[in-house]
């Protein structure tokens, strides 16, 4: 598992280094001490070439029932393989066996991720309550008396090294074969006369299975008997799982109990949920002395094989109280359970059976949740003092067919009345005036229910268990997803239709200017262009955004430049952190212009642009932003990675026989392990060089410039650099009035970090191609009246970087570049982004002094013209 890059000047944490670097432009940009703490720091380039060849490494998986048995297995004897009948004996071993009086076990106990194996399914004695009837929540409540396993008071394992070797097998999700391949070995050169290891993996599952540890717990319950056939929630308490949130300190540092009313220059302002106004709502309708647990669903049933035959629907929480960046993590979120999909077998999808599944779905939504909805609210222990919450949930992210099956509306984007927010027929969806929409709400469609008029306004003839739920609106609190609406829907309707648009000649014109796009960190790379919008992730159109403005650039008209131009403003502001009311304006306006201009462009494209999403977007979203603050808060961005980590790995391991039960063993199993860890966290380390290129002394460099300015076997970009290497470093230490003595050193590299943590990169071969960096340099007032600039900053390309050691001096930490200048005479802008080309300008500066990496892409059908890509993210 990816550790984390934490940041030096503030509490934030971040996954990749990109995110970090981004972080440290846009929030720390003023900040001019550049002097970094070797002790914050970590080897960074080291790590990323072992993060590279992690999943490589792991070892493949094999049949999980596949018993391990071999006749010449070491003579340790093994005195915990019957652990299971003689439990004393477990808890009674020290924790603390020292293993280290004989050879080591080299096993790695860093750097390590996500599940443990699984095998068989223990049975469990299930509550079964009627169908539809009030659920049972004393049996809910008292669910731990279901597996007898639980009464053994087992609280830990044997020794350190059993311990080890279970967090070995869990973390790198080994299997049965490899585990006791694992235990063999070490008993073969340990030459102890008792083992400390279980005589099996088997027998190590068996012991976790029946540890007696809090929070920890999981069951199933019958929710519906159907011809015969049982359908299970399988599920965690939904307590346990606030408790488990709430028992994290890291979370708790992020967490806030109160709504704040925010402004900005005397505007109101929306940026976490509890500046919304959803929440000011909630809190004013409780007791002042308590407070607000607000809860936010995710659920999205997923397929479990890349064959999709078969699936599962799970269903997350997680805290609103929780700042958005940390709620972002992993670990701030919690697996609730796994709902029942119903299998049609023969019947079809009748109108009679699509009820019975709304019916069940809302029905487990009901066991899963009403042990939340006490009148008098719930104490929860934080920090070991119990506080007063009324658990209230505030939004169910999902996306459109999840968002409708809970709020119970038509999933059909053909049906009539297709919004789940609002009344709109399908015919008004991007025509009618918002002063004329009729908002669905609690009232007006509990009415139609009862009235037996329900599907007339596109609504099931269903009872909607939220309607019973205090402070949710359920049709308001089904936020509008940004990944689903955007990244997956409009911008691949868009995509789809632009290729349509073009035709075949023009399509393949885009695919190849697509699959030259320059690199850049983090960008992914379209090598033989767009070939199946399909199969593309929402990653994948991510990147193409960032790209596609300059892709079209005089490939058809003026208007299909300018759609993707006014796509990426309005994207753009849907990632702000914070909205005034006048950036929520605008932010209507920015979407207004995109949305008007894609109808006209594509009408005939699509058939009459009846759009249940474009509908959402354009008339739901800014109302979204006042209820329930920034729409990073509410994205699936974040969520969608859970399916790996609950769903497809452990499914993976499992014998695919009682998948639910099995799986839920392998996150307990998984969270046992992790409960007491604290994740690893870095600050990259600046001025860390990579691929050593050349080192020479001072009075060789007259010989190396000449060999590899005429050397064909590296890039011209590199010969040009070593063409003007010794004119611009003699030039340099002129003007620092310094020379070279006799025993410097010149040392050229192929890439560096900076103090941002991204890497500039400098060389003839990367991957088999070369990689020149582009960068942005902050110039000094004196410089700024001599030359044009994009607001005080400057762009060059990196040629060479180097280190010159100077006896007594401390290192010079150099690049040599050539600069770019705008194409024309004034400042020029083309597509918001500044239009530079290359001039004949070298010299050497210091690495200290480069603002960023940033992306170059050249203008398609014309020489020497550049874009500065203001479109990263």
């Amino acid at each position: 598992m990816p550790k984390d890059f934490k940041c030096l000047y503030c509490d934030r944490y971040f996954s990749s280094r990109q995110a970090y670097a981004q972080h440290i432009n846009r929030t720390h940009y003023d900040i001019n001490d550049t002097s970094l703490d070797d002790k914050d720091f970590n080897r960074i380039n080291r790590f990323e070439e072992m993060q590279t060849g992690w999943e490589e490494s792991l070892p493949s998986i094999t049949n999980e029932n596949e018993e391990y048995e071999d006749q010449n297995m070491p003579p340790a004897s093994h005195e915990y393989e019957d652990v299971l009948e003689n439990t004393d004996v477990v808890s009674n071993f020290s924790k603390n066996y020292d293993i280290n009086q004989t050879s080591q076990s080299n096993f790695d106990q860093s750097d390590r991720f996500e599940e443990s194996n699984m095998e068989d399914y223990y049975s469990f004695e299930q509550v079964s309550p009627d169908r539809f009837e009030e659920s049972n929540i004393e049996d809910y409540d008292n669910f731990e008396q279901v597996s007898p396993e639980r009464e053994e008071n087992v609280m830990e394992f044997p020794n350190e090294a059993y311990a080890d070797l279970i967090e070995l097998f869990i973390k790198h999700n080994l299997n049965n074969k490899t585990g006791n391949a694992i235990i063999k070995f070490f008993d073969k050169h340990s030459n102890l006369s008792t083992s400390p290891l279980p005589k099996n993996i088997e027998a190590g599952r068996k012991l976790m299975d029946i540890m007696n540890v809090q929070k920890l717990p999981y069951s199933k319950h019958c929710i519906l008997n159907y011809k015969n056939k049982e359908y299970f929630v399988y599920y965690r308490p939904i307590k346990s799982c606030i408790k488990n949130l709430l028992s994290n300190p890291d979370i708790i540092k992020n967490f806030i109990y109160k709504y704040q009313f925010l402004q900005s220059d005397g505007e109101t302002l929306y940026s976490e949920q509890y500046s919304g106004n959803w929440w000011k709502n909630a809190e004013a309708s409780i007791r002042p002395e308590a407070h607000i647990l607000s809860i936010i669903l995710y659920s999205d049933a997923t397929t479990t094989d890349s064959l999709g035959k078969s699936s599962l629907h799970p269903i997350y929480i997680s805290l609103g109280n929780i700042r958005t960046w940390r709620r972002n993590k992993e670990d701030a979120k919690q697996l609730l359970g796994y709902l029942p999909i119903l299998s049609a077998n023969n019947e079809g999808q009748t109108s009679r059976f699509k009820r019975l599944a709304r019916e069940t779905f809302h029905n487990s939504l009901k066991f899963l949740l009403d042990p939340l909805f006490d009148e008098d609210g719930i104490d929860f222990k934080i920090n070991n003092k119990n506080i007063w919450f009324f658990p209230r949930i505030s939004t169910v992210i999902g996306d459109w067919p999840e968002a409708c099956t809970f709020s119970l509306t038509f999933k059909s984007a053909n049906s009539n009345y297709p919004c789940h927010f609002c009344q709109t027929h399908r015919n008004d969806l991007t025509s009618i005036r918002k002063d004329c929409i009729i908002i669905r709400n609690k009232e007006n469609m509990q009415e139609y229910y009862n009235n037996g008029s329900a599907e007339s306004i596109g609504l099931e003839q269903v009872y909607n268990y939220f309607w019973t739920i205090p402070n949710i609106d359920i049709y308001a609190a089904t936020v509008p997803d940004r990944m689903h609406h955007l990244d997956l829907g409009l911008f691949r309707y868009q995509i789809e239709y632009t290729k349509e648009l073009l035709g075949k000649s023009l399509e393949d014109k885009m695919n190849r200017r697509i699959a030259i796009i320059p690199r850049h960190p983090g960008l992914k790379i379209f090598a033989k262009g767009v070939q199946s919008i399909a199969r593309l992730t929402a990653s994948e159109f991510r990147d193409l955004m960032k790209v596609m403005v300059f892709v079209v650039d005089n490939l058809l008209n003026k208007d299909l430049s300018e759609v993707y131009v006014r796509w990426n403003r309005m994207y753009l502001m849907s990632r702000f952190e914070r909205f005034t009311e006048s950036d929520l304006e605008n932010f209507q306006i920015a979407i207004n212009e995109w949305a008007d201009l894609f109808i006209t462009l594509f009408w005939d494209c699509s058939s009459g642009m009846k759009m249940p999403k474009l509908h959402s977007w354009i008339y739901h979203i800014v109302d979204a932003i006042r209820d329930f603050g920034a729409i990073n808060g509410y994205t699936t961005e974040t969520y969608e990675s859970l399916h790996k980590t609950y769903v497809k790995i452990p499914y993976r391991l499992s014998n695919k026989k009682d998948v639910e039960m099995q799986i839920m063993k392998n996150i307990r199993r998984r969270a046992m392990i992790l409960r007491n860890q604290v994740k690893e966290t870095k600050t990259p380390r600046a001025l860390t060089y990579t691929a050593k290129l050349f080192i020479i002394n001072f009075s060789n460099i007259t010989e190396l410039c000449n060999q590899q300015k005429n050397n064909p076997n590296i890039n011209e970009t590199m010969r040009k650099g070593f063409k003007e290497f010794q004119n611009c470093l003699y030039e340099y230490l002129s003007e620092l009035k310094k020379s070279f003595t006799e025993g410097s050193l010149i040392k050229i590299f192929g890439s560096v970090t900076l103090k941002n943590g991204a890497i500039l990169r400098a060389t003839n071969k990367f991957h088999g191609r070369p990689w020149f960096s582009n960068i942005a340099v902050a110039m000094n007032n004196e410089e700024l009246s001599k030359y044009q600039s994009d607001k005080g900053i400057c762009y060059a390309q990196t040629l060479l970087i180097t280190e010159v050691n100077v006896p007594n001096e401390s290192p010079f930490h150099l690049v040599l570049v050539q600069w770019y200048d705008y194409r024309f005479d004034q400042n020029s802008d083309l597509y918001d982004c500044p239009l530079l080309k290359l001039v004949e300008w070298y010299n050497f500066i210091e690495i200290e002094a480069i603002e960023d990496i940033v992306h170059m892409v050249p203008r398609f059908d014309e020489t020497n013209e550049y874009f500065v890509n203001k479109y990263l993210f």
